[in-house]
């Protein structure tokens, strides 16, 4: 029961609760090239808010994800294991929110179905097995540094603030996927493989709107 509320009670506050991060977004922008002036026109402005709410998705079903596995595993090790990578993906969700934030965007109003849509994957997934999780961590991860990949390729030039973030993001998710790896990921399936991108996918081109 102490384990259902404290899922419980970690989803509200990734819903609910402005996000806070370990690492600040300054921090983060230092460890790269130096901030140039922005020079953004409103579609430029409006289309890397769009992105960048993608990207704020992404991370709000990551960390759904790894408290569904959390919740499903009976080993106490790898439980904290995946609720101190949901902790760690708290920071791209500070560092996109306040993106968009600066770009005068809107985060989804879709999150609690994506958020709970995710966690059900990864409760589900779970009961298959700890390498079952870890595998579903390990190609999220993948899945997710190819798609932070199309979207440094479609940020317009002078975004450079949301590039540097994504950049820090992608360095962090090459970690998350190493890390599941070392504890014995298992492959998945082909057809498993295909059904998370389409689900990518669909997801990707709904919350560019919305």
């Amino acid at each position: 029961m102490d384990r259902f509320f404290g899922t419980l009670g970690r989803a509200l506050n990734t819903l609910c609760a402005p996000p806070v991060a370990l690492r600040s977004p300054s921090q983060v922008l230092a460890e790269y090239e130096p901030v140039t002036q922005e020079n953004l026109n409103d579609a430029e402005r409006s289309h890397s808010a769009a992105l960048m709410r993608i990207n704020h998705v992404g991370e709000i079903c990551a960390q759904a994800l790894y408290e569904g596995h959390a919740l499903s595993t009976a080993d106490p090790e790898l439980r904290n294991f995946f609720i101190q990578a949901s902790r760690e993906e708290a920071d791209h969700l500070a560092w996109t929110k306040a993106r968009i934030d600066q770009l005068g965007g809107r985060t989804s109003m879709l999150n609690p179905l994506w958020y709970g849509g995710a966690f059900a994957i990864g409760y589900l997934s779970g009961r298959f097995g700890d390498r079952t999780s870890l595998g579903f961590m390990r190609e999220t991860e993948r899945q997710v540094e190819a798609h932070l990949d199309s979207h440094l390729d479609k940020l317009p030039e002078g975004d450079v603030i949301s590039r540097q973030i994504l950049l820090a993001m992608k360095e962090d998710e090459a970690a998350h996927a190493e890390s599941a790896a070392r504890r014995g990921a298992n492959e998945l399936p082909k057809a498993v493989h295909w059904a998370m991108q389409a689900s990518a996918k669909l997801m990707t081109k709904t919350a560019y709107h919305l």
